[in-house]
């Protein structure tokens, strides 16, 4: 007998947000901070909510002001898992599925999932993990993106999916992001963030490193850190040594 539809099981990529605070209004300032100045990282990419971290305290958690704080940031909320009885059942009464725990302990191949930690605020350490940090890294387009002029302060320039090349000088105030590598033929002296979603991989190249901020794969550095003095306004690449817990190390590039 002929059939007009099938049923066939699927594997869904998804982004996962690890909540850490019930307080939303932490949450607020966290992802402001993280992507508010970045509109378009995400692209409607569905939305895991893991309330593990949240789960012992048994905490109320109003989610349907959740999904509103959510809603600007581009994400489809979908699933929730890890919570309390209490805290599950206020999620599906918003239109949360539960998604079982064996969904999420399949190889990466079959169940990718990019996971986000909510903190309440930046580590104070030298080098340490954004407030959200990406730790899935999508695939990088071959095209970099281009970029022939000089950046002023406040200018920002994000190559979604692939490399950025800027072969003018990114002033003091100014920010180049990128999920792939990052390279300036000029001073960089503003901020510069490669793997933005999570490549470690990534590096940064600098003709004169002179920069504000250096992140890879939310590992960071800021100028409140005095960048090592052989490679201070000089050729530079950045790599990152460890994975998203590791360093960012240092190397000057010979003429």
């Amino acid at each position: 007998m002929n059939s007009s539809f099938e049923i066939k099981s699927a594997n869904l990529p998804l982004v996962a947000l690890l909540l850490k605070s019930p307080d939303l209004a932490l949450l607020t300032q966290a992802l402001a901070q993280r992507f508010g100045d970045i509109p378009d990282f995400f692209d409607n990419d569905p939305l895991l909510i893991d309330l593990s971290p949240v789960a012992a305290a048994g905490t109320a958690i109003d989610f349907e002001a959740l999904l509103a704080l959510l809603k600007p940031y581009r994400v489809l909320p979908l699933a929730v898992r890890g919570g309390s009885d209490q805290q599950m059942a206020a999620a599906q009464a918003v239109g949360l599925a539960p998604a079982p725990d064996a969904l999420l302990a399949r190889p990466p191949k079959e169940t990718p999932v990019q996971e986000l930690a909510a903190a309440v605020a930046p580590p104070a350490t030298e080098e340490a993990s954004l407030p959200l940090e990406p730790k899935a890294a999508p695939p990088i387009n071959p095209g970099a993106l281009v970029i022939d002029k000089p950046l002023r302060s406040g200018q920002q320039v994000y190559a979604k999916g692939r490399d950025l090349v800027v072969l003018h000088m990114v002033n003091p105030g100014a920010e180049v992001i990128a999920d792939g590598h990052i390279h300036v033929y000029a001073p960089l002296r503003g901020k510069a963030i490669a793997g933005a979603r999570g490549n470690t991989d990534a590096r940064i190249f600098a003709f004169s490193l002179q920069a504000e901020l250096l992140s890879i794969a939310g590992v960071y550095r800021t100028s409140e850190v005095p960048l090592p003095a052989h490679v201070l306004g000089k050729p530079t690449q950045v790599r990152l040594e460890g994975g998203s817990e590791g360093k960012l190390v240092f190397a000057g590039l010979s003429s």
